[in-house]
This record gives C-alpha cells, structure tokens and sequence, in this order.
C-alpha cells in the first residue's frame, strides 16, 4: 500500500513539473512575441533596409553614412577635418539612417490604407527634428531638469540663509545630507533622460535606464527614512545597505548581463509603488502641515505612472505616453519641491521650540 501510494504520489508530482514546465515554456514564448515589434516583421520593411544597406538609398534619398570606398580607406579623414561634435550629433550611422527611411516610407504607406502606425524595434515611429529622435521629451526632460535644479537651490537657499543655524552653521534639518543627494541624483536621471532621447544609441540607453534605477532606489530610501524618522547613523545605514544593494546589483545586471525591459520596467514599478505607499500612509496618520501637498504629488504620481505602463502611439509623430508623463511630472516636481521646503521649516521650528 505504502509503495503504491508513494509511486501514485511521485507520478503525480511529475505530472504537475510537466504542467509547470510547459506553463513556463508557453509563457516565456508568449513575452518573448509580446518584447517582438510588428514593424521588424513586415516584408516590405525588411527588404527597403536590406537593400538600402547595400546600396545606401532608400528610393531617390541617398545617406553619406552608408558610402564604403573601393579601396576600404577610412572617408573620415584625419581629425582635425572632421566635423564639430554638435554637428556630427546630428548625423546617423547607415543602419539607423535606413531604418529610418524605410519607417517613415512604410508608414505613409499604411497610413493611405487607413492603418495605424506600430513599433519598429522596441519604439514608436517619431518623427525627427534637426536630428534630435523625439524633440517633445528631450524638451520636458530638460524642463524636468531645470524644476528640480531650481527646487534644490531654493532648497539650499532657505536652509542656509533663511532659517537659523546651529552654532557649528549647520542647518537644524536632519534630512538636509539626503535631500541634497536626492537633487543630484534627480538632476543627473533627466539630463541622461534628454541624451536618450534625442539620440538613441546602446550607450545612453544604459545611462538612462541606470541614472532611472538610481534614482528609484534612493527616493525609496529617503521615503523610508524620513517617514519612520530615522535619525540615527547607524539605522539608516541598515535601512540603505540592503536597497543600495539591490540597486547596484541590479544596474550591473542591466549592463553586464541583459538589458532586460520588461524586469526593468517590473523593478521600477515596485519602488515606485512601494514610495507611493509609504508617503501616502505617512501622509495620512502624520500632522504635517504640508500634507495636501504630499497628497497632490503621491495621487498625481501614481495616475502619471499609468502612462508608463498603458502606451499609445505618438500624436502626429511627436507626442506619446511617455512624453505625456514628463509633462506631468513638471507640475508635481514643483510641488514636491515645495513640501520638501516646508518640511525643512516645520522641522526646524519644532526643533527650536524644544530647546526653548
């Protein structure tokens, strides 16, 4: 009995590992088509960069990046007659030139047929300006930059010249170190976000996604350690140890092993998610004064983030979701700015009215 019932258990157990196995196998191959751009598999695409490549003409429009010498000889001549750097920023190499040429041909195509546009290696057809491959979210992210440059300076500002100091002229704000790092970071992620975006290329694809991850992680630090005030050294070292942790290993994953998009995208979503929560509950049970404003940017956060996750194709080749979440992040930054000021006065004043 007791043999019979271990065979049925065991024949069991391998059943359900085949299930399994063959659950898995289905769903990788599922994601796997879903990671796979529609416009990579149209014939009429497939064959217009294949014989531009060769050739270096997409119909009458011929690329000087596609030229090859005869005699193999290098057409870039020695340095000092190359062109400037924000000159040949604008340029292209051959195979994105004719990428792109067949694309925009392709889709005028379909669009006389009545047929939306689709993806074409991971992106969106945008349409170019002076070189730059999506001008609408290289201008926001410059705007996004130049929100929290000014909120960090005024930041500065009014601990060290408007409200008062220690005897050592340390502001009484124990935060002060964290946000300072916070604007750095912040300032770094949307200037590697406006070099992605207008050009493209495996290099500054690492550094935005990389700058993104960083920033993700130390916010959701700072949020655990300024909603739990956590003052002491040594507890934030415990806090952060295991985040910056994370963190690191995973951007070196990302860049030593597979840029993976869709467990990127999955690893984001949590710690913002998880910041999301945290400030909300804390927005909640505490007295800031602040609060409503900590609401504004926690609810406006979390709508702006269903724009990452549900795509829609550019308005007129210019303007997509993700351009539309740059936009909304402006407005919240400024506010968000602005609590973190108001955060540094309460405190403040708190702090003197105890040691009265």
């Amino acid at each position: 009995m007791l043999s019979n019932f271990t065979f049925s258990y065991r024949s069991s157990n391998q059943m359900i590992d085949r299930y399994w196995i063959a659950f898995f196998v289905a769903l990788s191959l599922l994601v796997g088509a879903f990671d796979a751009s529609a416009g990579d598999f149209d014939p009429i695409y497939r064959v217009c960069t294949e014989q531009c490549e060769k050739t270096g003409c997409v119909g009458e429009r011929c690329f000087a990046n596609c030229r090859v010498p005869s005699d193999g000889a290098s057409l870039d001549g020695p340095w000092y007659m190359q062109e400037p750097l924000y000159v040949q920023w604008k340029h292209w190499d051959c195979q994105s030139d004719c990428r792109y040429h067949c694309m925009e041909d392709r889709e005028k195509e379909k669009a006389a047929l009545g047929h939306g546009p689709v993806k074409y290696h991971g992106k969106w057809p945008f349409v170019r300006v002076y070189g730059i491959q999506e001008p609408v979210s290289v201008a926001l992210s410059a705007l996004n930059l130049a929100m929290h440059f000014h909120g960090w300076v005024s930041f500065f500002i009014l601990l060290n010249y408007k409200l008062p100091l220690k005897e050592d002229k340390k502001p009484y704000y124990d935060y002060t170190f964290f946000w300072n790092i916070y604007g750095l970071l912040s300032m770094n992620a949307w200037f590697w976000s406006a070099v992605f975006h207008s050009r493209d290329v495996d290099v500054t694809e690492r550094l935005d996604y990389s700058s993104a991850v960083a920033l993700l992680g130390y916010s959701l630090i700072l949020a655990i350690i300024r909603s739990f005030s956590v003052r002491k050294e040594a507890a934030q070292v415990m806090v952060s140890a295991p985040l910056i942790a994370f963190v690191t290993t995973h951007i070196l994953y990302l860049n030593n092993y597979q840029l993976d998009y869709g467990w990127n995208m999955k690893v984001c979503v949590v710690m913002a998610v998880a910041q999301l929560l945290i400030w909300a509950v804390w927005a909640g049970v505490s007295r800031h004064p602040s609060r409503l404003k900590l609401w504004v940017v926690v609810l406006g956060g979390g709508l702006a983030m269903l724009l990452e996750i549900y795509d829609f194709p550019p308005y007129e080749g210019f303007v997509d979701a993700h351009a539309l979440w740059h936009a909304t992040t402006i407005p919240l930054t400024y506010i968000w700015w602005s609590f973190i000021k108001d955060d540094a006065e309460f405190q403040t004043s708190s702090l003197l009215k105890k040691a009265k």
